[in-house]
């Protein structure tokens, strides 16, 4: 299977902990990276994984967005670069073999299934003419 980039991680950097000037998004992004590069051909998509301004999750660092063109969209708060990057891994498998995207969180890896802060559902255009509007 050729390996190609549709497949998206989001790590807010601007996430603070309460008090402190610690960003953990970076260091998140740091180690998803080398987890994600070591699961090797464990993971059948690539997933581009960058640094964004804010995903406004701030009550609940370290934010993270799960994206892919034509699958829903997941975004998890309270991630800690520590101690949750094998479930994000985990769920970089899982969502690269979803075809729309869609699980419930009881099918997510460990603290994903709790961490939730939304599901979008994947956007569809129609492109068939409304006739009622038409007549």
């Amino acid at each position: 299977m050729s390996r190609t980039n549709s497949h998206k991680i989001s790590v807010c950097i601007s996430c603070k902990h309460k008090g402190t000037a610690c960003q953990p998004g970076y260091e998140l992004i740091a180690k998803l990276r080398e987890a994600i590069d070591s699961a090797g051909d464990a993971i059948p998509e690539d997933f581009e994984i960058s640094g964004v301004a804010c995903m406004a999750g701030c009550d609940r660092p370290c934010t993270v967005g799960y994206h892919s063109s034509r699958k829903a969209t997941y975004l998890f708060g309270d991630i800690d670069p520590d101690t949750d990057i094998e479930d994000l891994v985990s769920f970089a498998r899982q969502y690269a073999h979803l075809h729309d995207g869609w699980c419930s969180s009881f099918d997510r890896p460990g603290k994903l299934k709790k961490s939730t802060l939304a599901r979008v559902p994947a956007s569809l255009i129609t492109l068939e003419p409304n006739t009622e509007r038409m007549q």
